[in-house]
């Protein structure tokens, strides 16, 4: 089966280009002929554009010279919404079934608070796609509003399981946050938690691993007058990223809105002690007590808490670390996330193989 799988550049800073970079030289590679065909880049929107209309003359190469059996695009809401319906337009053109795997966490404000004109152009779009894939079961239950349920299909995220030992140069009072430096990461939240942290622990330290609003954040900790003991690291990729994971106690991920985090699965492989909030597919990966603490997002205080008790009692931290570890190796590894992505490309063909045939 050839599948055609429009992907943002392997560059790229963001959940989408993490998972699919997975995908690259795996076993997916060996059991179908796949073609990657990229959208997206990071950089100015001249850029952005020029890497957009490249995408689509690859792809209409693909279309005429080498037509794939399925197409896989990677799509998020707002902008790479719009990037993606030519792809989808093209694709039903060429009678190709289209899975629309969506990655994207405000989906409130994409759809839920938009024009009636716009909610129908969203519908229609999502419409003519053969599959939709969503990280969790919330979001399944919100798309299928305006979607036939039967064709969404929940396949959450993975991580890549680090082996034994996994916690070497462990430094138990440095705490991590990873992600885009921004309001929706609740970003904003954490120089007052952290305020409240380095009052009871003052050997702590902080790492804010990630680009986007930086020098906005840090002048949020300068304000708290805790602005001299916080580390930014930037983006963080390959060796660096799995030193800070080795390396780190506790992980914070004070998020207002998400799918399903790879930055939290990423920190249950390396066994760290996470405090994040109940939003998305989160509360699937972290139950309150047992593997890490959630709490509502911008619960300032009890975040704050439950970092400190992380700090402060190691086995507490090391039991809720290896039971998160647990779970990601049981149910959130590569192979299975494959297993489950190649049972969708089976039934998606069969399925639309046989609408075609009754028609």
């Amino acid at each position: 089966m050839k599948v055609c799988m429009v992907v943002p550049n392997a560059a790229v800073k963001g959940g989408i280009a993490s998972v699919v970079n997975g995908y690259r030289g795996s076993v997916l590679e060996q059991k179908y002929k796949i073609c990657y065909v990229e959208s997206y880049c990071d950089g100015s929107k001249w850029q952005k554009l020029g890497k957009a209309l490249c995408g689509y003359c690859a792809f209409l190469g693909q279309l005429f010279c080498d037509r794939p059996d399925i197409v896989h695009i990677h799509s998020s809401f707002g902008p790479s919404f719009y990037r993606k319906m030519p792809f989808i337009y093209m694709s039903c053109l060429f009678g190709i079934p289209v899975i629309n795997h969506i990655h994207g966490a405000e989906f409130d404000r994409f759809y839920e608070n938009a024009s009636e004109r716009k909610k129908k152009r969203i519908a229609r779009v999502y419409g003519k796609c053969a599959r939709l894939i969503v990280l969790s079961e919330e979001w399944k239950e919100r798309i299928a509003a305006f979607v036939l349920e039967e064709r969404i299909e929940v396949l959450e995220n993975y991580c890549k399981i680090p082996e034994e030992p996994y916690d070497t140069g462990r430094k138990t009072e440095q705490v991590l946050f990873m992600g885009e430096l921004g309001r929706r990461k609740g970003c904003y939240d954490i120089p007052a938690i952290w305020q409240q942290v380095v009052k009871e622990m003052p050997s702590a330290r902080l790492v804010m691993a990630g680009d986007g609003e930086m020098e906005a954040v840090k002048e949020a900790f300068v304000k708290q007058g805790i602005g001299s003991g916080v580390a930014f690291p930037g983006w963080v990729r390959h060796a660096e990223k799995e030193k800070l994971l080795r390396e780190s106690g506790v992980f914070l991920f004070p998020t207002y809105n998400e799918g399903m985090p790879m930055a939290v699965l990423e920190a249950m492989s390396y066994g760290l002690g996470i405090v994040t909030t109940n939003v998305g597919g989160i509360p699937k990966l972290i139950q309150n007590g047992t593997n890490g603490c959630l709490e509502k997002p911008g619960d300032i205080q009890s975040m704050a808490q439950d970092v400190i008790r992380l700090l402060r009692e190691p086995e507490l931290r090391r039991a809720y670390g290896g039971s998160a570890r647990a779970l990601a190796m049981r149910d959130y590894g590569l192979e299975r996330h494959l297993e489950r992505l190649s049972m969708i490309y089976e039934s998606t063909a069969k399925n639309f193989s046989a609408d075609r045939t009754r028609k």
